[in-house]
């Protein structure tokens, strides 16, 4: 399995966002809103959108860095671009409550592995 702390586990380009968000499906979770689109590759690519509205760079890397735990923990099934877009207020959620969210949404999405 490849993660997301491995540069071909990311979509790193603004192109390959986009493209999630525009051609993907969506759906909103409590914390987090997720975005997936078949990649057709063996493994999934993740990327993650922090805003100012979630609070300063401090802030921001803290809740990318519990969102790359969450997909490296929990995953989705292979062969996926994943776009997490972060609401604010995440990085004030406990660990255990943002894990339910995560699942809960893959579990909507039909996407869990």
């Amino acid at each position: 399995m490849t993660h997301a702390r491995d540069r071909r586990g990311r979509l790193r380009r603004r192109q390959e966002f986009l493209n999630v968000q525009k051609n993907g499906s969506k759906i909103r979770g409590r914390h987090l809103t997720l975005f997936t689109i078949p990649n057709g590759l063996d493994q999934n690519r993740f990327g993650i959108i922090a805003t100012r509205k979630i609070g300063g760079a401090t802030r921001r890397n803290r809740s990318k860095r519990i969102m790359r735990e969450l997909f490296r923990k929990h995953g989705c099934e292979p062969g996926y671009d994943v776009v997490s877009l972060l609401r604010p207020g995440f990085p004030d959620v406990a660990f255990r409550d943002l894990e339910e969210d995560y699942r809960g949404t893959l579990l909507r999405h039909g996407r869990v592995r």
